[in-house]
């Protein structure tokens, strides 16, 4: 437990003059983590002088963005099994306050309401049909072509209150949703490009690892087959590699969103953003 009135004396010189002092105070409240926020915010709220309030700012930030590294960290080397925790963690970045029950509690609703209508002996197609019908045209949700740029494209909350994405975040909703319905649906990193694709191990499919078909998220759940992948390789003139066609790592699909963080933010011209998910991505490479 930290001391209430040691961390406030502490706020009270953010605006020292002399560095040293500054410097002093500045990482003694970074030491204090999380636990201090409160504070800080509190006399954000009550401080007259722009310099503490760009100071206390700062540091709101630093302690929330060490957070986020060390629950990026925790969730790469356990095993990163859990994506909607991986793409919460990235989220975190711009909305440290969110309540991510929120969040969770949206994508439940979107799984209840394909559950209800789901047939036990509903065929992969059918099933598929079924999510694309409640995803598309009962919650609405579709590909952001006039922003694609916009980094909102990438954070999780931003894509399911505002049911616009790029590729990649209508992808990961959607194979969350599926996979919470038990359907094989899982991502795959295709350059300039993340689609879906549909596994089933138990059936001998028209090729190898037991991929039934693939789903374009972006484009309304569009169902299409191998051959269309091969093409889509062919204009971008990139020879055969079997990761183009087969479903990625958790792993891969999160540093997918970093980078496109970083592109977005590139065109931004936010240079201490960019630094900063530079050093996300660092986490896991």
């Amino acid at each position: 437990m930290i001391n209430p009135a040691e961390v406030n004396s502490l706020i009270r010189l953010l605006d020292d003059p002399d560095g040293e002092i500054f410097e002093h105070v500045h990482q003694k409240l970074l030491s204090f983590g999380p636990e201090a926020i409160d504070y800080l915010e509190l006399a954000w709220e009550e401080a007259f002088d722009p310099v503490q309030q760009e100071r206390i700012a700062g540091l709101v930030h630093e302690i929330q963005f060490d957070t986020v590294k060390k629950d990026l960290q925790l969730w790469y080397h356990g095993g990163a099994f859990d994506l909607l925790q991986g793409i919460l963690i990235v989220n975190r970045y711009q909305y440290p306050d969110l309540d991510e029950q929120k969040v969770i509690n949206q994508i439940e609703a979107i799984k209840r309401d394909i559950w209800i209508q789901m047939m036990n002996e509903a065929s992969p197609a059918e099933q598929i049909k079924l999510i694309n019908h409640v995803f598309y045209n009962i919650y609405g949700f579709s590909g952001n072509t006039s922003n694609h740029q916009d980094p909102q494209n990438s954070y999780i909350s931003q894509v399911l209150e505002t049911k616009k994405g790029n590729q990649i975040s209508l992808a990961i909703i959607y194979s969350i949703i599926a996979q919470k319905l038990d359907i094989p649906v899982y991502g795959v990193n295709l350059p300039q490009h993340f689609i879906l694709a549909y596994l089933d191990e138990t059936m001998q499919s028209e090729f190898e690892g037991g991929i039934l078909f693939y789903i374009n998220a972006f484009n309304k759940g569009f169902i299409f087959g191998r051959r269309d992948v091969d093409m889509f390789l062919k204009q971008l003139n990139l020879k055969f590699d079997k990761q183009f066609y087969e479903p990625c790592s958790n792993t891969d699909i999160i540093k997918r969103v970093l980078r496109n963080l970083i592109s977005a933010y590139e065109h931004l011209g936010s240079a201490e953003k960019v630094t900063e998910l530079t050093g996300l991505l660092g986490i896991m490479d």
